[in-house]
């Protein structure tokens, strides 16, 4: 059966985004159909706008990434789903509308004490962050993890993991406001980002074991000389504009590893380590381990002023949309 779903889409790359009511069909054979309770915005969304995003759908569609909502209908192969169950889900686009298909087997059931808020917050940031530092860094207890644009929507959630995990976390963001949130995720050294001497200050601390960046340039440049020897560098995205330079000979000299790490991708080639990390962490959650930062949220009609909140850099944590 189709529903009339209200929706911020994309038309094409050359115009904004607009609220459209659209005609929703009815969910494939291995889709839900979900009345959305809430969507988290994310850089890849200003992207997508412009079709720079990897993952760039065809125009029209609709924003999106991350959402949670109520299970409304059933595709007839969908099995282990039920009708009136909440889950979350990365659908890739189409989360900034009332109603999504979504493929059923990207839904992970909520746990109680779990809210859409929450679950919509936690997947891409939190998601990203879990598995670049235990599954990809192997980031130990004990050891100096740096992170960059540490009070950004990912930045945020590896401090928060970091220290967690055991680490001793330097947190490098811009500004005293947006230090102060790192610090009360648990970062134990705060850097300015417009300061100067960023490699020097590290290296006065004992040096980065881990860096987990995603602003690229500079920032990256003065994290990468002041790793110690068998240091890892998690290159997690380029927010900053500028994507770095690597120096193979200092890598080799120091032994150190350059991970990149895309969440995403692990959806089409090995999707078991990633939905076990959102397992987790909405177990974590659920029993207030962890708390995603939600800076703002805003109905759907104002979904173009959380995309310019991100765009501006005037939020901190998460920008969640509630249809």
């Amino acid at each position: 059966m189709t529903t009339t779903t209200l929706a911020f889409r994309v038309q094409t790359f050359d115009t904004p985004p607009q609220l459209t009511t659209q005609t929703l069909p009815a969910p494939a054979k291995d889709e839900v159909r979900l009345r959305v309770g809430a969507c988290g915005l994310n850089f890849a969304d200003l992207l997508m706008t412009t079709g720079r995003y990897q993952d760039t759908p065809t125009p029209p569609f609709t924003l999106g990434l991350e959402l949670s909502g109520t299970v409304e209908a059933l595709g007839p192969d969908v099995t282990g789903l039920h009708i009136g169950q909440r889950v979350a889900a990365f659908s890739g686009h189409g989360g900034l509308a009332t109603h999504a298909n979504v493929p059923a087997a990207r839904c992970i059931p909520l746990p109680a004490g779990v809210d859409f808020d929450t679950a919509a917050a936690l997947q891409i940031a939190y998601g990203t962050s879990h598995m670049a530092l235990d599954y990809k860094a192997r980031l130990q207890r004990g050891e100096r993890l740096v992170v960059t644009g540490a009070a950004g929507g990912v930045g945020l959630t590896a401090v928060e993991i970091g220290k967690r995990m055991g680490a001793e976390v330097i947190a490098i963001a811009r500004g005293a406001d947006k230090l102060a949130i790192a610090k009360s995720k648990g970062a134990d050294h705060l850097i300015d980002a417009d300061d100067t001497g960023i490699r020097e200050q590290i290296k006065a601390l004992g040096g980065a074991d881990v860096v987990y960046d995603a602003v690229g340039g500079p920032l990256f440049e003065a994290c990468f000389r002041a790793t110690n020897p068998d240091g890892r560098l998690l290159l997690i995205g380029f927010a900053g504009g500028d994507i770095p330079t690597l120096k193979p000979n200092h890598m080799l000299v120091k032994n150190i590893t350059a991970i990149g790490f895309y969440w995403g991708a692990y959806l089409g080639f090995n999707p078991a380590p990633l939905k076990a990390s959102l397992t987790q962490l909405f177990d974590w959650a659920a029993s207030g381990e962890i708390t995603p930062h939600i800076s703002h949220r805003l109905p759907l009609e104002r979904a173009a002023e959380g995309l310019a909140l991100l765009k501006e850099r005037k939020a901190t944590g998460k920008v969640i949309i509630n249809p």
